[in-house]
């Protein structure tokens, strides 16, 4: 039986979050990964995602974040593929689609010092990115504390 007891101890209540999306239509290559730059915070809490530079999320407390992201190519797109990385290397990714569009969410730990997520995408023919708050976007709430 979970009591509010239970509940009140480990939530994340106040930690970090953010939510981001591609003001600009970004142009993706074919056949290779490409780091999501995501330029506009609808908001960062802690101001943990950087939206000029490494387009990363960097929280500061340690625990368990739930992450989330979507992409949306124009017509003529051919199958993409989308993934969270951590610490630069591939942690979680969707089954690669046919689809305009995809989206994919996950659950990660990150140490609260060192660790971050970016959101990177594959697509086979190229395209760009459309640069709308509701087709392209990352985001990523803490859900309990380490």
């Amino acid at each position: 039986t979970v009591t509010q007891g239970m509940i009140g101890s480990g939530v994340a209540g106040t930690g970090p979050a953010f939510s981001a999306y591609q003001s600009s239509g970004q142009v993706i290559g074919a056949s290779v990964a490409t780091k999501i730059q995501f330029q506009t915070e609808v908001f960062d809490t802690a101001a943990a995602f950087d939206s000029t530079t490494n387009y990363r999320f960097t929280p500061l407390v340690a625990g368990y974040y739930q992450a989330t992201g979507g992409i949306y190519f124009g017509a003529g797109a051919q199958g993409n593929q989308l993934y969270i990385y951590k610490n630069g290397s591939n942690y979680l990714n969707n089954a690669y689609i046919t689809a305009n569009g995809t989206t994919m969410t996950g659950l990660v730990y990150l140490n609260g010092s060192t660790d971050y997520l970016e959101l990177w995408c594959y697509l086979v023919s190229g395209s760009t990115l459309s640069g709308t708050s509701n087709n392209t976007y990352f985001q990523a709430t803490m859900v309990r504390g380490a």
